[in-house]
């Protein structure tokens, strides 16, 4: 008896994660850039931005390990530093799309008629153009910088999450629990967010992992075309952009931060496949 209810006490986490190695490797991968955006200060070797001509080219060494840019700055420093960035694109560029998503969702599924008739149209009309362009053109009629991207990320990233939320609703508004709310004379904002809502949820969630991984690809290629993060600012995609003419010589340049935009995407998409087992949501 004694030995069973030592069993029963053991901690269950370890076998959880081992059940799950995806989950682990996923949210050890986020885990390791959240620190070293964090602590980029302490772990960063040199000034991201401090620029020596002397050193200029440098190919990866015991003094710079990932090389040094066409201006000398430290590579190593800058993909670090560039951490910071991209994963506030990530975290902050599926945020906005995300309430706003939930909630257009939420409402229009639940009333649906002539407010379900109107949300459908406006996603028809955004839908007829590609993503990309949309969000092109809202930059640059907006200017370059992050700020843009985020409300062209806003203005047109809230349709999937809708979609998704309003499928959702349609559904759960006619089961019992539901009925029964009303039934009880609960209002309608209390039906719909606190018991709609949160039945709603899970698939949207599993989606914003996937989604940090297009918006980190997105924020990227922005800022490779000019119109997101300006130099001299460390961040992944500028990176790629001013080494391109130097891909030949200087191979380092370019493939460290390529390579930490293909690990944080890694480790997003994997945390949304564990997610998205953990939840019963499959896409």
């Amino acid at each position: 008896m004694i030995r069973r209810s030592a069993l029963s006490l053991a901690p269950t986490w370890p076998r959880y994660i081992s059940r799950r190695p995806m989950l682990a490797v996923g949210a050890g991968i986020l885990a390791f850039f959240v620190l070293i955006a964090i602590f980029a200060p302490i772990v960063a070797p040199f000034d991201p931005i401090l620029q020596d001509p002397k050193a200029r080219l440098q190919p990866p060494s015991f003094a710079h390990p990932f090389g040094t840019d066409n201006f000398g700055r430290d590579v190593l420093s800058r993909v670090i530093w560039g951490a910071r960035i991209d994963l506030q694109i990530a975290l902050i560029g599926v945020l906005f799309p995300f309430l706003i998503g939930t909630v257009i969702g939420t409402v229009a599924g639940f009333f649906g008629k002539t407010i379900d008739t109107v949300f459908m149209r406006i996603v028809d009309i955004i839908l007829a153009f590609p993503f990309l362009v949309l969000m092109l053109s809202i930059i640059t009629i907006l200017g370059p910088g992050l700020s843009s991207f985020y409300i062209a990320m806003a203005l047109v990233g809230w349709i999937s999450y809708a979609r998704l939320i309003r499928a959702q609703i349609l559904v759960l508004k006619t089961q019992d629990f539901s009925v029964a709310a009303e039934s009880l004379g609960f209002s309608r904002s209390r039906i719909m967010f606190r018991h709609l809502l949160p039945n709603a949820l899970a698939g949207s969630l599993v989606f914003v992992m996937s989604d940090a991984v297009l918006v980190l690809l997105n924020g990227a290629a922005i800022s490779y075309l000019g119109l997101g993060v300006q130099p001299p600012t460390a961040e992944w995609g500028v990176m790629v952009a001013e080494a391109q003419g130097f891909i030949t010589q200087a191979w380092w340049i370019t493939l460290f931060p390529g390579l930490a935009i293909v690990t944080l995407a890694f480790g997003f998409s994997l945390l949304g496949d564990a997610m998205g087992d953990l939840l019963g949501v499959h896409e």
